[in-house]
Order: structure tokens, then sequence, then C-alpha cells
């Protein structure tokens, strides 16, 4: 794993750090390149800005490991509230939520009741709920949450690690539930023999389990989206789907806001289904850190706005 890389992953979880850095003025100008705002109308403003583009969009509010039952309801409630207004303003987006948002760390009955809760709100406002996937100790319990809500609501999908070892695996695990999987490489420190660390090596795994993804779709078992900026796996995946003649509505790309919009206008432009994935919050400091370790290029931009005026 790069060093710059690992560095940022481990700075993630460094609270002093973030006390520090949350406070400092450059730093909240350098996070509105990837986020538009901390409140969920700063969301879907930006979310309402990328409709004429032919882009739909997800939210999520950032923060993970609560774990207290009060905290877990307010996220649920806050959650219900995201759907009803996406519902009333008509717009092209759906929510992801973490499972530990959910109090997953305090009880994973009531966190599974929480996202059951969400999962037929989802249904009722004609949406779809996502399930984001955490580092490698979450993985278990957040496969076997998705499978108990998916069994009971359709429109759900979760979000799948390429860079863990143990991924293709998992894959193949959900086809019986005809999965929505959301392929991403994945933005945790994990040690070596969980997930593989060189970038080729996840790079093969992705395009793998891509290929894998668009032939179950084909079948009807599976509608993967592939979740990364790297236009080179990006359109290999594509040409593989279009060899296929797999319908473009089987299958989806989603990238963050701020990342390759001009390459996410241009596939939307050319008939794909694109979906930005917008984040808001207050908790964003663990979140940008691994934002800067999948590229780390984006230290300049993070240094150019703390001298700038």
């Amino acid at each position: 794993m790069p060093i710059a890389r690992k560095a940022f992953l481990a700075a993630s979880r460094n609270k002093w750090l973030a006390e520090h850095f949350m406070r400092r003025p450059f730093a909240r100008r350098a996070v509105r390149k990837f986020m538009p705002g901390e409140e969920l109308a700063d969301a879907l403003g930006a979310a309402r800005e990328l409709v004429p583009a032919r882009i739909g969009s997800i939210i999520t509010r950032l923060g993970e490991t609560l774990t207290g039952e009060s905290q877990a309801d307010a996220v649920r409630d806050h959650y219900l509230q995201a759907f009803d207004d996406i519902h009333r303003a008509g717009l092209p987006t759906v929510v992801s939520v973490k499972p530990t948002q959910l109090g997953l760390d305090h009880s994973i009955e009531a966190c599974r009741a929480h996202l059951e809760v969400l999962a037929g709100k989802a249904v009722a406002t004609g949406s779809q709920l996502w399930i984001d996937m955490e580092d490698s100790s979450y993985v278990d319990r957040t496969l076997a949450l998705y499978r108990h809500v998916k069994s009971r609501h359709e429109p759900i999908g979760i979000a799948i690690q390429a860079y863990l070892r143990r991924t293709p695996q998992d894959i193949e695990s959900l086809m019986d539930v005809k999965p929505m999987i959301r392929l991403v490489k994945g933005a945790y420190l994990e040690p070596p023999h969980v997930a593989w660390p060189a970038k080729r090596d996840v790079d093969l795994q992705f395009a793998s389990i891509g290929e894998r993804l668009l032939e179950a779709s084909r079948d009807g078992r599976a509608h993967p989206i592939f979740g990364t900026h790297d236009m080179t796996l990006v359109r290999h995946l594509l040409s593989r789907a279009e060899a296929m003649r797999l319908p473009r509505d089987r299958y989806e790309v989603h990238m963050l806001y701020g990342i390759r919009n001009a390459d996410q206008r241009a596939l939307a432009a050319e008939g794909y289904t694109v979906r930005c994935l917008i984040s808001y919050g207050a908790q964003w400091f663990p979140w940008y850190m691994r934002r800067l370790a999948e590229r780390p290029a984006n230290v300049w931009f993070v240094m150019r706005t703390a001298f700038a005026r």
C-alpha cells in the first residue's frame, strides 16, 4: 500500500487530528470540493442541480459508530424525513446509510428494525435504500442485515468492497436474493491478509467481479453498479456490457460529488445510468481523509486552499 494512502487512512482514525483540523477555516473551504454543505438541504440542492444533466443522486449523512439508542433513533428519523423531502421535491435521489449510524455496535436487532422501517419508507415513496459497507469487522453482520431486509423489501442495495480478499465469495453468496450491488474499491485501512494491498490486484479483482456481475445481470440475478472513478475500469466494464448486448438500464455507474464531474456528465449524455453520491453532515473528517487516501493528488488542492486569501 502506498505510504501516502496508508498515512491518510491512519489519520482518519485520529480524534486529536480531527478536532484540530476541523477548526481550521481552510479545511472547511477544502472539503467543499467534495461536499456541498453540512445540511440535508445542501445535499438536496446539489442533487437538484444535477437533474438537467440527467444525473441521479444518492445522499448520505456522514457519521459512524453511533452506539446510543437515542442517537440511532434520531438518524432513522432524519432519513425518514429525507425520504419525504425527496419525494415532495420529485428528485431522482435515493438514500444510503451506514449500519453503525443505526446502532449496529449497540444492537443488531435494533439496527435491523431501523433498516426495515427505512426500507418500508423507500418502498412507500418510490425510492431506494442503500446499505453502506464499513470496515472488514462489519462485513458478516452487514451481509446478514442486507439479506434479511432484501427478503422483505425489493429496492434495497448494498455496497461491496473489491479490495477484500473474501469479496468474490460474498458476491456469490448473495446471488440467491438477486442483489443490487454497488461495487467499490474500498477505503479503510485493512491488514494485507484481509485486503489486497496493491492497487493492481484491487483493479484486477474489481474487473473480475464486475464482469461476473454483468453476467448475473444478463441472467436476471443481480443489478450491478460500478462505483469507481477509475475510467479505465469503467470503460472496460461498459464495453463488456455492450458486447453482451445488455440493456443500459441493467447496470449503473456511481461516482462521488466533486470528482470527475465532466466524466459523469459525458456518461449520462451517452445514455448510461449515472448517479452522484452526495455526502453531507458535520462529522466529515474521517470521510474526508479517506477521500484524500483514494487520491493523494488532492492534497495539492488542500494546500492551495490553505494559502488562498
